[in-house]
């Protein structure tokens, strides 16, 4: 039950607005000042006079901060209206008001609230599933990709994204939607090679009623997966919206198109499977995404990131990988890339059944993928790869003199192999 507050210092009119929103089925407090009012965090809307003893009623919008307002006065003016409304009062009613006009506003306000929040709840689980603002790694090619994601994102340039399947280029196009200017707009994502091709053009254009994702998209950012399986009838539908402003209709949808294809682009091109006039216009700016089995230590560090993740998704204690599983991550070439890795930790993590990840869970199957599956990355894990995965594994339940410890080594040193393998302290602890 959405829990109300009055501020109304006249006893008469505060009873008789309690009265009618609790014959609503609202829950109901009331104050007689904003110094009475306690916590404002507490309610789901506060319904405040102007006048008040004491500070004036527009005092309670900064105090309320997220939780909204509603101002009745009876000195009704369009200048207190619009001082209120500033003040970030999401609406303005004039006493004697009538009853049903002040039902519907309230209604109105807690709608409202009630999206936001699932609005804000949706986007931390999207931020949680697509960590944009921090990807995992530090090889010399993932820095090379953030780099440029930052110096990217802010400007308008259509994008290209190429990288084998599964090597998180989705992730990299919903990190340069979420830096740029068109943040709050909407993300939509479309695979080319999901939907039949009779059906691509109605799905992105749409046709009289059905409305297509550009127009979905108006605002914020397209992204196109797979776009080397678009038909060549709709490349050059699609080439025409993206067109300079000066030589495009303004009627169309102000999108910002990003694209992306594991596919050799180029060799479309020779092959006239893909138009050569659309492949430049898409690739104002490239970003090509390394495969997973030529990021080095990332491989590790991703695991932990994953394992980590996984456990919190499906609500299991934290779990670590056992030296062996590490072993058999490193020398296996993950064709599959990222998503492979996920899956194979998704996995393990339903199986096991103690605290602990080992090789059989992982089900790692080393004859996929070629001679070079089983690439030769020694017998045994490298002391600076046994010390990041297991700082990484433990810094949130140790503090460092328990970390230092369990590694046989100074705190000092602790520090100073922090400092070289760019491991920073968390300083939760």
């Amino acid at each position: 039950m959405n829990n109300i507050l009055i501020i109304e210092d006249e006893t008469v009119i505060r009873g008789a607005l309690r009265r009618l929103l609790e014959r609503h089925h609202y829950q109901v407090s009331e104050a007689g000042a904003v110094e009475e009012a306690g916590d404002l965090q507490d309610y789901d809307l506060v319904i405040s006079d102007l006048r008040l003893p004491g500070k004036s009623g527009t005092a309670v919008i900064d105090m309320a901060m997220d939780v909204p307002v509603i101002i009745m006065t009876s000195y009704a003016s369009v200048s207190s209206a619009v001082e209120a409304m500033k003040l970030g009062a999401i609406d303005y009613i004039a006493k004697p008001f009538d009853h049903d006009e002040l039902i519907m506003m309230v209604k109105k306000a807690l709608t409202n609230r009630l999206q936001q929040r699932r609005t804000r709840a949706l986007q931390s689980d999207v931020d949680q599933a697509f960590p944009v603002d921090g990807m995992v790694g530090r090889s010399e090619a993932m820095r090379d990709v953030c780099e440029r994601i930052h110096k990217i994102a802010p400007t308008e340039a259509t994008v290209l994204i190429l990288g084998e399947s599964g090597t998180g280029k989705e992730l990299v196009a919903r990190a340069l939607h979420k830096q740029s200017r068109r943040a709050d707009a909407p993300f939509v994502a479309f695979n080319c090679a999901a939907v039949p091709e009779q059906a691509i053009e109605l799905e992105l254009f749409g046709n009289g009623p059905h409305e297509g994702l550009f127009h979905t998209a108006d605002g914020g950012t397209l992204f196109l997966d797979e776009i080397g399986e678009l038909p060549v009838p709709v490349q050059g539908r699609l080439l025409r919206l993206l067109q300079p402003d000066q030589q495009r209709d303004t009627s169309q949808p102000d999108v910002r198109v990003i694209a992306a294809s594991h596919r050799d682009i180029r060799q479309l091109v020779q092959d006239k499977l893909f138009r050569s006039d659309l492949y430049f216009r898409l690739r104002v700016m490239e970003l090509t995404l390394p495969p997973l089995r030529e990021r080095g230590d990332d491989i590790i560090e991703l695991a932990v990131h994953l394992l980590d993740r996984t456990c919190k998704q499906l609500g299991r204690d934290t779990l670590n990988l056992s030296r062996e599983s590490m072993l058999a991550i490193r020398r296996y070439s993950w064709p599959g890339n990222v998503r492979e890795l996920s899956n194979a930790i998704e996995r393990a993590v339903i199986l096991c059944e103690s605290n602990q990840i080992t090789p059989e869970l992982l089900a790692i199957d080393h004859h996929v993928g070629g001679p070079e599956a089983a690439a030769d990355v020694g017998e045994k894990l490298s002391l600076e790869e046994y010390f990041r995965v297991f700082v990484l594994e433990h810094q949130d339940k140790m503090n460092e003199t328990e970390l230092a410890a369990a590694l046989g080594i100074s705190r000092k040193t602790l520090w100073e192999r922090r400092q070289r393998y760019g491991l920073p302290r968390n300083r939760k602890r």
